[in-house]
């Protein structure tokens, strides 16, 4: 079958570890299933493996991929969960992988997976559009719903808009009633969260027209510092990554002083996607596409990501 995979690692050209061609059919342990799939989605975490982030020499070459909406053995239309652990949240368990780390992921014409992580795909969305959510869209969910600890008519400030995440958390805030400010290097991708759904939009660092109460954080050391300064006393800061560094001054003076929350998120469990591949069908919400290109492509498509040059998902169909 065709497939995506990484070959080797570099940390300074990432693509050079990038292969398209022929793979070996998934092998299928006992609870697991196939999917054939119709449509993936690429994300930062397939870019930093071809950077060597998180990954295990020994598991090379390996099939990338962690987004999947597809068609099961018996003929079901569904959505993978990519979280490959145990227990009520598969994100706890110590021993978690995702697709793509210690099993072949997603950019193949078949993957094999858990039948436990097999979600429903609802009629109304596309497979293009549902495999925009197992990773993005699910990450942003579980930081506005569930991490933020917010009510609607709350005030949150999104770092970053245009990568994956930042899009998702502008819509999703917007569908789900909070007031949602967005910060961008760019003039166009500001414009465009305003079109997404965004109430105000910044240049990153400027001062705000009062202080909000949540951060949604997934740039880390390059906004670090403005993020905390934006927060109302006993504000919180959600951090599901950090492409610019991790390790920026934690001026812990005043997350004491004005009793600042930090709080970590990553991914969110099956149960999770499944509850937003229902709120995507009853609000009509849909995930933001930058362009959708064949798997034969997708070596345009990590160009495109590795350069930034992105709005929303870049989606691959097989």
């Amino acid at each position: 079958m065709f497939a995506v995979t990484a070959t080797q690692t570099d940390s300074d050209n990432p693509l050079a570890g990038l292969t398209l061609g022929e793979h070996p059919e998934p092998k299928v342990p006992d609870g697991w299933t196939t999917v054939t799939v119709r449509a993936t989605a690429l994300n930062h975490h397939d870019l930093w493996t071809l950077k060597g982030v998180g990954i295990r020499q020994d598991r090379l070459p390996i099939v990338l991929g962690c987004d999947a909406a597809g068609v099961d053995a018996d003929g079901n239309e569904v959505i993978v969960h990519s979280v490959i652990g145990t227990g009520a949240d598969e994100t706890l368990d110590p021993k978690r992988t995702l697709l793509s780390e210690f099993h072949d992921g997603t950019f193949a014409e078949r993957v094999a997976v858990p039948r436990r992580n097999l979600v429903p795909k609802p009629a109304a969305l596309s497979f293009e559009q549902a495999a925009c959510l197992p990773t993005a869209w699910l990450t942003a969910y579980r930081m506005l719903f569930d991490k933020a600890g917010l009510e609607p008519g709350s005030t949150v400030l999104v770092q970053g808009a245009g990568g994956g995440v930042a899009t998702a958390l502008i819509a999703l805030g917007r569908a789900g009633g909070y007031r949602v400010w967005a910060t961008s290097r760019s003039g166009d991708k500001r414009e465009r969260a305003l079109e997404l759904g965004a109430d105000q939009v910044f240049e990153p660092g400027a001062r705000l027209p009062e202080r909000v109460d949540a951060v949604m954080e997934t740039v880390g050391q390059a906004t670090w510092d403005h993020s905390l300064k934006s927060l109302k006393p006993g504000g919180r800061i959600v951090v599901c990554g950090a492409t610019s560094g991790a390790v920026p001054p934690a001026d812990l003076n005043r997350v004491f002083f004005l009793q600042l929350s930090v709080v970590g998120s990553t991914m969110g469990t099956r149960d999770q996607l499944q509850r937003l591949a229902v709120f995507l069908e009853q609000t009509g919400l849909r995930p933001v596409i930058d362009r959708t290109l064949p798997l034969t492509q997708a070596r345009d498509g990590f160009a495109a990501l590795a350069e930034g040059e992105i709005f929303g998902k870049v989606v691959f169909t097989a």
